[in-house]
């Protein structure tokens, strides 16, 4: 099972932690709309339509899919984001922005602007010819124009303010960028990256709420040195999973952590929620067995 498919644990996480946000009615009227942003875990076909190397448009990509087609998602089925939109009452999950589903009526039930390859890190999200966060934030200011035009100004206004936002990044800023790029890790400590990383974090959340963004979920890092190709590629000689990667994952999630928790302080009104999918895709490894596999790993 791949790390970006693990579904049961993050439905869990996802649909636990969402319905936080939501005030006691029944989950198919919590929320109006999703609005996703950040990387390849929640990207559902916008690098479909990117001149990007990182694209899941072809087998074995979708083979669990509806169709058995491959849609543009990293998985081989369904994202934990479709299956939280289907748990809160959704019969479909929100189209992928750059994609022509996104227009008419089914804006009125949010937007996915993820890109795989992007997160936190700008400069290596623009390497990558993916979707900066910054420019997803632009195409979300062109999307509340078209929502404005299709469900009118006051019931716009009341989507963007009621929806629920999800933001998943940081894991391909560490294994796809900081410890291969000698320019950084020479330069900085993991720990220092990642405060740099936290600092994008904190503002693409202002800026976010200043676009009326209130309820924001937000994912953790997985523990990063038990990803298959970190394994391959940093393990050496260590058996299982790299210590010194998870403990970076660690530190990092202590620091988004204490961020959200000061700018929920900072912003009246915003309510964020950090998914931890550290400890559940841990647990994966420690017992492989309660998930029904015969090895901790994230592979299929």
């Amino acid at each position: 099972m791949n790390i970006r498919c693990f579904r049961r644990a993050l439905l869990l996480i996802f649909s636990f932690a969402l319905l936080r946000f939501g005030n006691g009615q029944d989950s198919t009227a919590i929320v109006p709309g999703i609005m996703t942003f950040g990387d390849s875990a929640v990207d559902v076909g916008n690098n479909n339509y990117l001149p990007t190397l990182f694209k899941a448009n072809y087998p074995p990509y979708g083979r669990d899919f509806a169709n058995h087609q491959a849609t543009g998602r990293f998985c081989n089925g369904k994202l934990a984001t479709d299956i939280t939109a289907e748990t809160l009452g959704f019969k479909t999950s929100a189209p992928a922005y750059l994609s022509p589903q996104a227009s008419g009526k089914n804006l009125l039930i949010g937007a996915n602007f993820a890109s795989a390859a992007s997160g936190y890190d700008e400069n290596a999200a623009i390497l990558n010819h993916a979707i900066p966060l910054s420019q997803q934030l632009e195409y979300f200011k062109e999307y509340q124009g078209k929502l404005a035009k299709v469900a009118g100004s006051t019931k716009a206004a009341s989507i963007i303010k009621d929806s629920i936002y999800i933001l998943s990044a940081g894991s391909g800023d560490f294994v796809q960028n900081y410890y291969i790029n000698p320019f950084i890790n020479k330069v900085y400590t993991a720990d220092e990256y990642g405060n740099f990383l936290v600092g994008a974090f904190s503002s693409f959340v202002k800026d976010l709420y200043g676009l009326g963004a209130r309820k924001l979920g937000v994912t953790s890092l997985p523990p990063l040195g038990c990803i298959p190709a970190a394994i391959t590629l940093f393990g050496h000689h260590e058996k299982g999973c790299v210590t010194r990667l998870n403990t970076d994952a660690q530190g990092f999630n202590k620091k988004i952590n204490s961020a959200a928790a000061d700018l929920q302080k900072q912003l009246p009104g915003l309510k964020i929620v950090i998914f931890d999918i550290y400890t559940a895709f841990y647990d994966v490894v420690r017992s492989p067995s309660k998930y029904g596999k015969k090895h901790g790993c994230f592979s299929n």
